[in-house]
């Protein structure tokens, strides 16, 4: 007789999407599938649920007490938590995917990310308006059409993702970019002696997962482009990250200086 097979499912079926960067390198990312993505939205809802509670029995008190003013007091109440109420269950998720770059509480509790289809973050406007087409997504009740759609589309894509051109992905999409470095990693005897951290803690996701996709693929490029990326791609971060006035490191021995640190300062 057969034992059952207890294996945990095999990481080569989940579906990955690879980017080609204009820095001519690659980013590979597990795409999160339907079920972590509506276990993300279950999350949002119920906390979404239990603000309009409390705001509702708020509201109550509320229009009771301006019903004793005037009938005009209380429409008044009743049209600013129509607002709020508006903005709690639409502006919740792009409010929280700005300022959280693209994440909200569930998806941060889930371990799922929104970003571009090239790799990049979301601007305010398109996380706006990849929100706002939830009105549809809803429909006809609890994400009908986004769930019919995200079955139908490569990416798991509701129609706010296709409109904006985002694409939800895993956070462990990230680690897995461990970069294959064929020269020695920098040394912190290389730094400038008593010199400050970098600060790659201040680098997003899709920066450090550049960082490390570089520096995964370098050996395969010729000297002269190698250079010329790693000045690019370092152009791209330079403006986050502290440089000593007495640094002689290349840029592409920074980078390796950044990817260090960060791996030893947060949870890669």
């Amino acid at each position: 007789m057969t034992p059952p097979d207890n294996s945990l499912p095999d990481e080569s079926a989940v579906d990955k999407l690879t980017i080609e960067t204009p820095e001519q390198t690659s980013l590979d990312f597990a795409v999160a599938g339907i079920g972590s993505r509506f276990l993300a939205i279950l999350i949002d809802v119920l906390i979404q649920s239990a603000i309009g509670f409390v705001a509702g029995i708020l509201l109550i008190i509320l229009m009771g007490a301006m019903s004793l003013v005037g009938p005009k007091a209380s429409l008044w109440v009743g049209a600013f938590f129509m607002l709020f109420y508006f903005v709690l269950y639409f502006g919740y998720f792009a409010i929280f995917e700005i300022i959280w770059n693209g994440q909200t509480p569930g998806k941060r509790r889930v371990g799922i990310r929104v970003i571009k289809e090239d790799g990049r973050p979301l601007t305010p406007a398109e996380s706006i308006g990849r929100n706002l087409m939830r009105i549809v997504d809803w429909l006809p009740f609890f994400y009908g059409v986004g769930i019919v759609t995200a079955f139908f589309t490569k990416g798991s894509k509701r129609l706010g993702d296709l409109v904006v051109g985002s694409l939800v992905v895993r956070e462990t999409s990230l680690a897995e970019l461990k970069p294959i470095w064929q020269t020695a990693p920098v040394s912190e005897s290389r730094l400038p002696v008593g010199s400050a951290p970098l600060g790659a803690d201040r680098l997003t996701p899709q920066e450090a997962a550049l960082i490390e996709s570089y520096l995964g693929r370098r050996s395969s490029l010729d000297y002269a482009l190698r250079r010329r990326i790693a000045q690019e791609v370092f152009n791209k971060v330079r403006g986050k990250i502290t440089i000593p006035p007495e640094n002689t490191l290349s840029a592409e021995s920074l980078l390796e200086a950044l990817s260090m640190e960060r791996r030893a300062t947060r949870n890669f």
